[in-house]
Protein backbone atom coordinates (compact mmCIF):
# COMPACT_ATOMS: atom_id res chain seq x y z
CA UNK A 1 0.00 0.00 0.00
CA UNK A 2 1.16 3.96 -0.76
CA UNK A 3 2.16 5.52 1.66
CA UNK A 4 0.54 8.87 2.15
CA UNK A 5 2.31 12.24 1.98
CA UNK A 6 -0.32 14.59 1.46
CA UNK A 7 -3.27 15.83 3.30
CA UNK A 8 -6.04 18.14 1.79
CA UNK A 9 -8.56 20.10 3.78
CA UNK A 10 -11.55 22.22 2.78
CA UNK A 11 -12.39 25.90 4.24
CA UNK A 12 -14.98 24.63 6.74
CA UNK A 13 -12.95 21.51 7.55
CA UNK A 14 -9.81 24.26 8.32
CA UNK A 15 -12.03 26.38 10.46
CA UNK A 16 -13.91 23.89 12.01
CA UNK A 17 -10.34 22.29 13.76
CA UNK A 18 -9.73 25.98 14.38
CA UNK A 19 -12.80 26.35 16.29
CA UNK A 20 -11.75 23.09 18.66
CA UNK A 21 -8.05 24.05 18.96
CA UNK A 22 -9.08 27.28 20.29
CA UNK A 23 -12.02 25.57 22.77
CA UNK A 24 -14.78 28.11 20.90
CA UNK A 25 -18.14 27.10 21.26
CA UNK A 26 -20.19 30.04 19.94
CA UNK A 27 -20.29 32.29 17.22
CA UNK A 28 -20.04 31.87 13.46
CA UNK A 29 -16.12 31.89 12.27
CA UNK A 30 -14.69 31.98 8.70
CA UNK A 31 -11.65 31.25 7.46
CA UNK A 32 -8.83 34.74 7.75
CA UNK A 33 -5.45 34.60 5.26
CA UNK A 34 -2.93 37.25 5.66
CA UNK A 35 -0.92 37.52 2.45
CA UNK A 36 2.35 39.70 2.14
CA UNK A 37 3.48 41.35 -0.50
CA UNK A 38 6.93 41.58 -2.23
CA UNK A 39 8.54 42.33 -5.90
CA UNK A 40 12.09 41.46 -7.48
CA UNK A 41 13.32 40.99 -11.07
CA UNK A 42 13.46 37.02 -11.28
CA UNK A 43 14.61 35.00 -14.49
CA UNK A 44 16.25 31.88 -15.64
CA UNK A 45 19.32 34.06 -16.33
CA UNK A 46 20.65 37.80 -16.15
CA UNK A 47 19.96 38.97 -19.43
CA UNK A 48 16.31 37.34 -18.88
CA UNK A 49 14.95 38.97 -15.96
CA UNK A 50 11.32 40.28 -15.63
CA UNK A 51 9.73 42.22 -13.09
CA UNK A 52 7.73 39.61 -10.47
CA UNK A 53 5.37 39.95 -7.80
CA UNK A 54 6.23 37.44 -4.74
CA UNK A 55 2.36 37.02 -2.47
CA UNK A 56 3.91 34.95 0.21
CA UNK A 57 0.64 33.34 2.33
CA UNK A 58 1.48 34.86 5.96
CA UNK A 59 -0.84 33.68 8.51
CA UNK A 60 -3.96 31.54 8.67
CA UNK A 61 -6.38 31.88 11.12
CA UNK A 62 -10.44 32.44 11.94
CA UNK A 63 -12.46 35.56 12.11
CA UNK A 64 -15.96 35.70 13.98
CA UNK A 65 -18.35 37.02 11.34
CA UNK A 66 -22.19 38.04 11.99
CA UNK A 67 -23.62 36.17 8.74
CA UNK A 68 -23.31 32.79 7.61
CA UNK A 69 -22.00 31.54 3.91
CA UNK A 70 -20.69 28.51 2.49
CA UNK A 71 -16.79 29.86 4.19
CA UNK A 72 -18.77 29.82 7.68
CA UNK A 73 -18.58 27.56 10.47
CA UNK A 74 -21.13 27.78 13.43
CA UNK A 75 -18.90 26.97 16.97
CA UNK A 76 -22.03 25.78 18.58
CA UNK A 77 -22.88 23.22 16.30
CA UNK A 78 -18.96 21.53 15.48
CA UNK A 79 -17.68 22.32 19.33
CA UNK A 80 -21.06 22.29 22.08
CA UNK A 81 -20.45 23.06 25.43
CA UNK A 82 -19.89 19.16 26.80
CA UNK A 83 -22.53 18.97 29.42
CA UNK A 84 -21.10 17.99 33.09
CA UNK A 85 -22.04 14.73 34.34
Amino acid sequence: MAEITAYHFEYKEVVEALIKRQGLHEGIWQLSIEYGFTAANIGPSDNDLKPAAIIPLVKIGIGKVVKETNLTVDAAKVNPVKKEE
